[in-house]
């Protein structure tokens, strides 16, 4: 089968970022499909009069769109990338022959390119939905226009109308959309949560990249007891929130260390409070971003990993990248929310999940678990048995299968 995969932020392992479409791309390509991926990079091409370049990436023909994105960006400024993707997105696939296209958002607009393709050339397309839009960005207060709201709105369901199956990464977010659309649960085959890479968590380490990555080289020491948050600090991150909690900790307790690793928007103001509340490289440590493959070292030499977003119930349907690699690992999660992963969280023991309202929070109990080492190692086996056995790549291409069945 020739599938067209269109992801706007297509990452490889040596890259900082989730690989969810590199790792399904790479998988069908081993099961005997074709696949071209259409995407963006800031990396400048060489002719520079050529918006687009071709590479080869693991048997994955990637299309890139010189189209540099940050997510410093002011809002108008995203929107005007997001417009440019559309536009040569949409030139690039009608160019392209293929059985299948696989679109995967964020952003929303991620779909018009597919509904082009699918009038003109009745390609039939799957819809994967890694956020539930515009539901979270009202939410969040991203865009407050009714008017934009509104036409986001009926983009959403067209983009589902127009689908032939629609995946969503959480059984929260099927939720939603059977909710407020029940005329399209028939075209929900699968919930595909992102994917717990454990055959790339549980790769051995070269020794010499060991030493030049050990947390005694980064910080200074080794931490008996450390929480590491590894992604964006963006604003729905709340990173602002794991400062807070860290200052509370430290009052207590002076030998939790908080790890941030990662890069965003909000650092330079995230650094400034953690210097204002006297905790910066104290009990809590801001770390480079690494490479998805050079991340399993890192969390190889902590306590618990960890997922935070806004006190937003919309938010909560998330699939965060940060819950699947913590469970890889084998390590313990701690997030701040409800929604579905606290449930399984709660269920499975293999985290702890801490109230959203910080000033509700027990520091007590949050301390008393993160001491209680026995425990914590049990909860790390939990972790690791239920990604390889609900999450895995495997479990994720064998459900796509299905999906890719039913399409041809």
């Amino acid at each position: 089968m020739r599938i067209i995969y269109l992801h706007q932020y297509f990452k490889k392992p040596n890259e900082n970022g989730g690989t969810r479409s590199y790792d399904l791309a790479s998988s069908f390509v081993k099961l005997g499909h074709t696949v071209e991926m259409v995407t963006t990079t800031s990396r400048s091409p060489e002719n520079k009069r050529n918006k687009w370049s071709i590479e080869s990436v693991d048997g994955i023909t990637v299309h890139y769109l010189y189209l540099p994105y940050d997510n410093s960006y002011s809002f108008l400024k995203r929107a005007w990338v997001f417009i440019q993707f559309i536009y040569f997105s949409t030139s690039k696939l009608l160019k392209i022959k293929g059985d299948v296209l696989l679109a995967t958002s964020t952003p929303l607009t991620i779909s018009i390119p597919d509904i082009i393709k699918k009038i003109f050339h009745r390609t039939p397309y799957i819809f994967e939905v890694r956020d539930i839009w515009p539901e979270a960005v009202s939410a969040i207060g991203a865009i407050n226009s009714k008017l934009i709201l509104k036409l986001l709105s009926k983009l959403e369901f067209y983009s589902y109308k127009l689908s032939d199956w629609i995946v969503p990464l959480s059984v929260d977010m099927r939720k939603s959309i059977v909710e407020r659309y029940p005329e399209f649960e028939s075209k929900i085959k699968h919930v595909i949560e992102n994917i717990a890479e454990v055959n790339r968590f549980g790769q051995p380490v070269l020794d010499n990249y060991k030493l030049e990555k050990s947390l005694d080289k980064i910080i200074g020491f080794t931490p008996k007891i450390s929480v590491l948050y590894a992604g964006t600090f963006g604003r729905v991150n709340n990173i602002e929130y794991v400062i807070r909690l860290a200052s509370k900790v430290y009052e207590k307790d002076t030998s939790i260390i908080f790890l941030l690793l990662g890069d965003g928007s909000e650092k330079d103001h995230l650094i400034g409070l953690a210097k204002s509340l006297g905790i910066y490289k104290k009990n809590l440590f801001f770390l480079a971003p690494v490479s998805k493959r050079e991340l399993p070292l890192i969390y190889s030499q902590v306590t618990v990993g960890s997922s935070f977003v806004a006190s937003i119930k919309e938010l909560w349907a998330n699939s965060a990248n940060k819950f699947f690699d913590t469970l890889a690992a084998g390590c313990p999660i701690i997030i701040n929310h409800y929604g579905w992963q606290a449930q399984k969280i709660i269920e499975n023991e293999i985290g702890y999940v801490l109230n959203p309202n910080l000033e509700e929070v027990n520091l007590e109990e949050f301390i008393k678990y993160l001491k209680n080492r026995q425990f914590l190692l049990e909860s790390g086996i939990r972790s690791r048995k239920v990604a390889t056995e609900n999450y895995s790549l495997d479990e994720a291409v064998r459900k796509y299968n299905e999906i890719l069945s039913s399409v041809s």
